[in-house]
């Protein structure tokens, strides 16, 4: 009978040791696992709710968008424009570091934006270690937050489809035509090419900009030649883009870019100086041959990359959507086509966010 008892107790600490074990285990898979953290999200302005509702997911419009603290000015407008051009229901999803939480949602709570439908989630850069390395031609296109576009299934959204949008663009159009565009099947997005609009090819040419692989892709490096692309293949920007959330997750995108991004990071088959980004490489390189092509008046893009190139004013006013890519920003100044981005600016309540303008007694 002692012997029994003896063995018992011994299975019983073997047991309490195994547990203890596994629970370590799962506590340090959680607090290594980059995450995206939720913060609750106000609809209307009123009550508070953690998570979508099925029949929410089903009726609305949800749109990405990032907030950084230096760029959240940009955002609202971006958001203003969007509801001030449509009568569909729009929920969004602004993705932030911690930093930005609170002026974030005071920015929204305390402006004309309150009632909007939205949710705040919070983006970790630690899922980028290993994956970006300093670059100092564009430091500002290696904010962690240029990198959410390839960790869509990490913000754990509820939504078939959904639409992604970069800060320095406004809508002009009822989103709702955009996100109802028809994807092909098998494809997991919709881009707009960079060849596709006629209209825009002179100031294209006028300001250098690139619009095929070889201006992204180092063809020197022997793992860009293997992939196969004709460096003369068109390219896209991958600013404005609609997801198919499905094909996404069953295609493994997420885990192709960071594929991508660690090799680079290893052997700099591309750089921000080259492609005007780190962002979008990856991303012509697991889109290439395999997205559905955006109308190109959707994605009226290269606003910001001259102080003074323009286009013509009736092109401009038809465009659907407006994409002040490049280092021109609206909210600086000297940039083009200030008019258009400044009529759905909101003033920042806290007077963080302001406009850079020159002296009017000047």
């Amino acid at each position: 009978m002692a012997l029994l008892r003896k063995i018992n107790r011994v299975l019983l600490g073997l047991l309490v040791l195994m547990v203890c074990v596994l629970l370590h285990s799962t506590l340090l898979r959680a607090s290594t696992r980059p995450t995206i953290s939720d913060h609750r999200k106000h609809l209307s302005g009123a009550a508070q709710v953690s998570s979508v509702g099925a029949s929410e997911v089903d009726n609305v419009v949800p749109v990405i968008i990032c907030s950084s603290e230096e760029h959240m000015g940009a955002t609202m407008a971006t958001i203003n424009s969007i509801i001030s051009n449509t009568d569909a229901s729009v929920f969004f999803y602004i993705v932030t570091l911690r930093d930005a939480v609170k002026l974030t949602r005071r920015y929204i709570l305390k402006s004309k934006l309150k009632g909007i439908q939205y949710k705040i989630l919070e983006f970790n850069p630690m899922v980028l270690k290993g994956k970006v390395k300093p670059d100092s031609s564009r430091p500002d296109l290696l904010h962690p937050l240029n990198f959410v576009r390839f960790y869509l299934p990490l913000l754990d959204i509820s939504h078939k489809r959904v639409i992604y949008l970069d800060d320095d663009v406004i809508v002009q159009s009822d989103i709702k035509d955009l996100f109802n565009i028809k994807l092909k099947p098998g494809h997991a997005a919709a881009f707009a090419t960079d060849c596709d609009l006629p209209s825009t090819h002179e100031m294209v040419r006028s300001i250098g900009m690139q619009t095929t692989y070889m201006g992204f892709l180092d063809y020197r490096k022997q793992e860009v030649r293997d992939l196969g692309i004709n460096p003369r293949d068109c390219s896209f920007n991958p600013g404005v883009f609609v997801a198919d959330m499905k094909e996404w997750k069953k295609q493994k995108i997420t885990k192709q870019l960071e594929k991508w991004m660690e090799e680079n990071f290893r052997q700099n088959i591309y750089s921000s100086a080259m492609a005007g980004g780190v962002a979008t490489p990856p991303m012509l390189i697991v889109f290439h041959d395999k997205y559905t092509t955006l109308d190109p008046l959707w994605h009226v893009r290269h606003l910001g990359w001259s102080p003074d190139a323009r286009y013509s004013d009736n092109f401009i006013q038809g465009a659907h959507l407006l994409h002040w890519n490049g280092p021109f920003k609206p909210w600086n100044y000297p940039a083009v086509h200030l008019d258009l981005w400044e009529k759905w600016f909101i003033p920042d309540p806290s007077g963080r966010f302001t406009l850079a303008r020159p002296d009017s007694d000047s």
